[in-house]
């Protein structure tokens, strides 16, 4: 089953789960504000997958997916469209740093 780690204050992590939800795709939803283990679980895949990307793109690295194969990715909708499902909603880069994104 995928882990999606997000939270429900992140435009971008609801619009996932809208997605996800339509298409039936199975997934468990950590939120990473509800404890600090959660947290704690993220910082740790995005410092050692997605750092590099976090920082050139000025995103904090939600929603993070882990696929079933292993694979950990901030691009949800291109796993969708992977799968053959057309992208239904997305804020795309709504929480991006330094006044850029569109949502927080």
């Amino acid at each position: 089953m995928i882990k999606v780690y997000g939270s429900q204050m992140c435009p971008d992590c609801l619009a996932l789960k809208r997605n996800f939800d339509y298409y039936n795709i199975e997934y468990q939803f950590i939120d990473v504000l509800e404890n600090l283990k959660n947290l704690k679980e993220f910082l740790a895949l995005r410092d050692e997958y997605l750092l590099d990307w976090c920082h050139e793109n000025g995103d904090i690295g939600l929603p993070t997916s882990v696929l079933d194969n292993g694979e950990v990715t901030v691009h949800w909708e291109a796993y969708l469209e992977s799968l053959g499902h057309e992208v239904l909603e997305s804020n795309g880069a709504a929480c991006t740093l330094g006044g850029s994104g569109k949502g927080c």
